[in-house]
């Protein structure tokens, strides 16, 4: 059971849908055998039962395996299963014609007539709703199904149903045929929309590590453009005045020298800036990426942060950024408590979330490792695994000396 629980915890978002859905395909023809082919031995006599419940077994799992072909189909896995598709047909209006025979020549009394009708109209129905799968356009969904119901009261005519009895039969297909097909459109549409919906979240984060790396770009262009076109003429104006012998152009290249180090100054200034993490920042910014993206998001402590020294705020940003990370890439979270902390002399970073989102402790990822090796820089530890049955827990720790005021 625990295994069973590991193999769906482990799924992402969209794989839990698709596997949901596709087993509510699959659950439809368990309906049909229990719900028109177990009847009928109540009905009829157990021989013609059993050849009744045979028919309709194999029209079941001819529509489980249709269904679970076209949705591979609409997931783009597989080419549109066009022959399963009209073997399913073909099988669908043989078995009806085959109903309404027995109806018509067959044993006579009304028990046959209603076992009979009742297999007809069925088959008819789930075959209706499990070939829209097959159709894309919603037209031609609507299409293929006034086909069917059109062709189930041609059938009934030809066989010599009358003509009240087969305008009811073809209203039975009808009414039951159509919201079936609609609820198989439906939820292909639902699962494509929960695929795009994770499909816009990835690449959401990967616009915000592009515009994360362009506002470097801009600084570094803004920092270093000035000061190289500086370089540049005084290079110039040095090599001009060396050409010359005048004295001048010692005095200018010791003035290139000068914006040359000056850039190098600012450009550490700039990559510092860049690589430290203010934790208050990050705090606020954790919790409104999180509740953007559905996870319901709780910061406790994040007052005290200002107080903490500048490196251990960075330490511990970065720990916040790679946490929220692990719970956006790696799990299915509803919720994630975030609560900042000084216990005895060192302040305590838990962040705490369900839907077993982070990377299992010895993992093959480098961001614990990461994490591990900044908090080493301020003496901190790192600690990370699974709590109850699906959550997962990350606390960093760090030792202050005379540090206060921080709320719990």
């Amino acid at each position: 059971m625990s295994g069973t629980r590991g193999w769906w915890r482990r799924k992402s978002t969209p794989a839990k849908v698709e596997t949901y859905t596709r087993w509510s395909f699959h659950s439809f023809a368990v309906i049909e055998v229990a719900g028109i082919g177990l009847p009928v031995f109540g009905q009829v006599g157990p021989g013609l039962a059993g050849w009744m419940l045979t028919l309709v077994t194999g029209h079941a799992a001819l529509c489980a395996v249709t269904a679970s072909r076209a949705l591979d189909w609409t997931r783009g896995r597989c080419d549109q299963p066009e022959r399963l598709l009209w073997t399913l047909g073909a099988a669908t209006y043989a078995i009806a014609a085959a109903a309404l025979v027995l109806q018509e020549y067959g044993p006579k009394g009304d028990d046959v007539d209603t076992a009979a009708s009742m297999v007809f109209g069925g088959v008819l129905i789930f075959g209706a709703g499990t070939t829209a799968l097959g159709v894309r356009d919603r037209r031609r969904v609507f299409a293929l199904v006034a086909g069917i119901v059109a062709g189930s009261g041609a059938v009934s005519v030809l066989l010599g149903v009358p003509g009240p009895a087969a305008l009811v039969t073809t209203i039975t297909v009808l009414v039951g045929a159509t919201p079936l097909a609609a609820t198989f459109m439906f939820s292909v549409w639902l699962l494509d929309a929960v695929y795009e919906l994770d499909a816009a979240r990835e690449t959401r984060a990967r616009l915000a590590v592009a515009e994360e790396r362009l506002r470097f770009g801009r600084d570094l262009h803004d920092v270093l453009g000035r000061n190289l076109a500086v370089i540049a003429l005084k290079s110039e104006l040095a090599v001009q005045l060396a050409r010359r012998g005048r004295p001048e152009a010692v005095e200018q290249m010791v003035e290139v020298q000068r914006v040359a180090q000056e850039s190098q100054r600012e450009v550490r200034d700039v990559v510092r800036g860049y690589r430290e993490a203010d934790l208050g920042v990050e705090l606020a910014g954790a919790q409104g990426v999180l509740e953007a993206a559905g996870i319901d998001c709780e910061v406790t402590g994040e007052a005290g942060a200002a107080v903490l020294p500048g490196e251990v705020q960075s330490a511990l940003g970065w720990v916040v950024r790679e946490a929220t990370t692990n719970v956006l890439r790696h799990g299915d979270a509803g919720r994630c408590a975030v609560s900042l902390r000084v216990l005895e002399g060192r302040v305590v970073l838990t962040v705490e979330n369900n839907g077993a989102s982070g990377p299992p402790e010895g993992g093959g990822g480098s961001g614990l490792a990461g994490l591990r090796e900044r908090l080493a820089v301020v003496d901190g530890t790192l600690s990370a695994g699974a709590v109850a049955e699906d959550g997962f827990r990350l606390v960093a720790e760090v030792p202050l000396a005379g540090v206060s005021g921080v709320t719990s």
